[in-house]
C-alpha cells in the first residue's frame, strides 16, 4: 500500500535575485491544484546579508501562510559560475533551515530528477518541462516567470516521487 500524498507541497527554485516558489495541494491520490505561484526578488544593489535576510523573511511568510507539509527544493550539483552557485547554495540553505526549524519534511531533487519525473526524460529542455507543468496543473498558459514554473515542477516531482520513496523506505525497514 502506498503512503498517502502530502496534503501540500511548497516547491522552491532557489536563487538570490529570483527565488521561485509554488504551493500545490493534493487531494485524493491524483488531484493536484495550484494554490500559489510566484517569485521572491531581491535587488542586486543591496548587500548579500540584507538580500539573504529578505529572502529568509519571505520564506517564513510563505511557510506561515500556506503551512505546507513538505518543502521540496532543487538540489544544485554544479554550475559553471561559482558566484551564482554560492548564492544559490546560500538561499537553499535558508530554505532548508526554515523548514527544518518547523519540523517539516524536506526533500531535495536534482534538475535531472525533476525533468525525469515531469516529462519522463532526464534531458528534457526547459520548454518541455514548462509545457508539462501547464498540462499537469491544468493551467491556461505556461506559468511565468520561468523560476516560478521551475518551482511548480519541483513540487510536482515530489508529489510523483513521494509514494514510491515511502514504499521503498517501508520495504527496507525505514519510515517515511
Amino acid at each position: 500500500m502506498f503512503a498517502p500524498h502530502p496534503s501540500s507541497v511548497l516547491g522552491i527554485d532557489p536563487g538570490l535575485t529570483r527565488c521561485g516558489y509554488a504551493v500545490l495541494r493534493v487531494s485524493g491520490n491524483t488531484e493536484v491544484s495550484l494554490t500559489a505561484l510566484g517569485v521572491l526578488r531581491t535587488s542586486s544593489e543591496k548587500d548579500l546579508p540584507n538580500r539573504l535576510a529578505e529572502i529568509a523573511t519571505e520564506i517564513d511568510a510563505l511557510l506561515d501562510e500556506y503551512q505546507p507539509s513538505v518543502v521540496a527544493v532543487e538540489r544544485i550539483f554544479f554550475q559553471a559560475n561559482v558566484r551564482t552557485a554560492m548564492s544559490v547554495g546560500q538561499v537553499s540553505g535558508l530554505v532548508l533551515s526554515a523548514a527544518a526549524r518547523r519540523g517539516l519534511e524536506v526533500a531535495q531533487y536534482s534538475p535531472n530528477q525533476v525533468k525525469l519525473a515531469i516529462t519522463g526524460w532526464g534531458d528534457a529542455d526547459k520548454a518541455q518541462v514548462q509545457k508539462m507543468v501547464k498540462q499537469r496543473l491544468k493551467l491556461n498558459s505556461i506559468p511565468k516567470p520561468a523560476d516560478a514554473a521551475d518551482a511548480a515542477a519541483i513540487a510536482l516531482c515530489h508529489i510523483a516521487s513521494s509514494p514510491l520513496a515511502a514504499k521503498i523506505a517501508q520495504s527496507i525497514g525505514g519510515k517515511k
